[in-house]
């Protein structure tokens, strides 16, 4: 009898997962409604006039977003929403882009134009005035530019700037049902990507071919802003990879971290597989990393300090003998941030970080393992926080031959 090829063997074996057929799975989501931006809106006020802010400055981004619907880019002619202490919000931009602009806007109708030879600085400097909003705090969200906190400034002069993160993270840090079931649904495009991606590995494949596949899975399956990573054998050491071309083979370690949207909510997945039979060394590790990811989840208590997550890790992978702290081999990165809107959003699951998890908080659980110039392991799943404490989007995989996990039930009303 010829003896059969790797490739041939694998081929032959009757695969564990069956074959997934893709298509959208997204078509029974409900967008964000005007409705609920006006409660945010509401809310943002509340805390604005308990932080004795007169109003508050956004920018194109995630924010922007989460408050008026607006889906729009950041360039030198500036598009900007004020939201005061009270009242209406008002959207200011370039008189041509208007239309545009308008198109996504859910809330509110006040839209002040500027002409290419005016100074927005100075329109958004009169609306104040005219609300009596010239004097005192003028918050400025997180990520907005400074060419646009110094140019209004430079236009009110009787008013301090301060940082928006008490208003803009005491609104988005706490996720609606409404959000948890969007972010359910994006982690269940990438998990059933993540099957079928599975089932197509095959010997000479690239770490550009496994990321094609992953890409157009999620898509067919409904997301969006989707992005990818696959990382082959000594590169999976490196937690975001290198320039160093890698093909799979027996054998070979395969890191993989990706993630979609859906209306604009994240997933962020990461698995680790072997292709073929995993050596002693590679099941050890890889079960370590699922044990620091059940540890960061019960750590993940209300009223715990997201900080003691990350250390509850490191006492355990020191125990297996990595670090300590974040040194090498081990874990060099957080154990987790927070997601929403954005892949990465305040909190995070790090070291010192002294914010008291609450409800409505949402975490990735990622804490990986890796060894230079051998391998890396991660494994990732998101949590979010109820009363009745930390629960799963994706409940992580039990070993290394079965790595896929599955989708874990939404528990909402808590």
């Amino acid at each position: 009898m010829p003896m059969l090829s790797y490739a041939q063997q694998q081929s032959a074996k009757k695969p564990f997962y069956t074959d997934t057929k893709l298509a959208d799975i997204t078509a029974s989501v409900k967008p964000i409604t005007a409705t609920e931006r006006k409660a945010r809106i509401r809310q943002a006020q509340q805390l604005m006039a308990s932080h004795n802010m007169a109003a508050m400055v956004l920018e194109p981004g995630a924010a922007m977003d989460y408050f008026t619907g607006i889906n729009w880019w950041r360039s030198e002619r500036l598009t900007a929403v004020v939201i005061p202490r009270e009242g209406d919000i008002s959207v200011i931009t370039p008189f041509f882009e208007a239309p545009s602009v308008k198109e996504s806007l859910q809330v509110g109708n006040d839209v002040q134009v500027w002409q290419e030879h005016e100074s927005p600085f100075k329109q958004i400097s009169q609306w104040l005035k005219a609300r009596k909003l010239d004097k005192g705090q003028l918050g400025f969200e997180s990520t907005v530019r400074y060419f646009v906190l110094d140019g209004l400034m430079a236009a009110l002069p009787d008013m301090q700037n301060v940082s928006a993160d008490p208003v803009t993270l005491g609104c988005r840090m706490f996720k609606s049902d409404h959000e948890l079931t969007l972010m359910h649904k994006a982690n269940e495009v990438t998990l059933k990507a993540y099957t079928h991606v599975y089932e197509r590995l095959e010997e000479g494949m690239s770490q550009a071919d496994v990321k094609r596949l992953m890409h157009s899975a999620q898509q067919t399956l409904g997301g969006s802003d989707i992005w990818t990573m696959a990382l082959f054998n000594e590169a999976s050491a490196y937690p975001h990879g290198t320039r160093q071309e890698q093909t799979l083979k027996p054998g070979s370690v395969v890191l993989m971290d990706c993630g979609c949207a859906v209306q604009g909510y994240q997933s962020d997945i990461s698995r680790t597989f072997v292709f073929g039979e995993p050596t002693s060394k590679q099941q050890k590790v890889w079960q370590s990393v699922r044990d620091g990811q059940q540890v960061a989840f019960k750590q993940a208590q209300l009223g715990n300090t997201a900080g003691s997550v990350d250390d509850a890790v490191r006492a355990l992978y020191k125990k297996h003998g990595y670090g300590p702290g974040y040194q090498l081999p081990g874990l060099s990165h957080r154990t987790g941030h927070g997601i929403g809107m954005q892949g990465h959003e305040r909190v995070n699951f790090v070291h010192g970080e002294t914010t008291r998890l609450a409800a409505g908080m949402c975490f990735s659980n990622e804490p990986g393992i890796y060894l230079p110039g051998e391998f890396g392991v991660r494994l990732e799943d998101c949590i979010y926080l109820t009363k009745e404490g930390p629960q799963w989007f994706t409940e992580p995989p039990q070993s290394l031959s079965e790595p896929l996990g599955k989708l874990a039930p939404l528990q909402l009303g808590g």
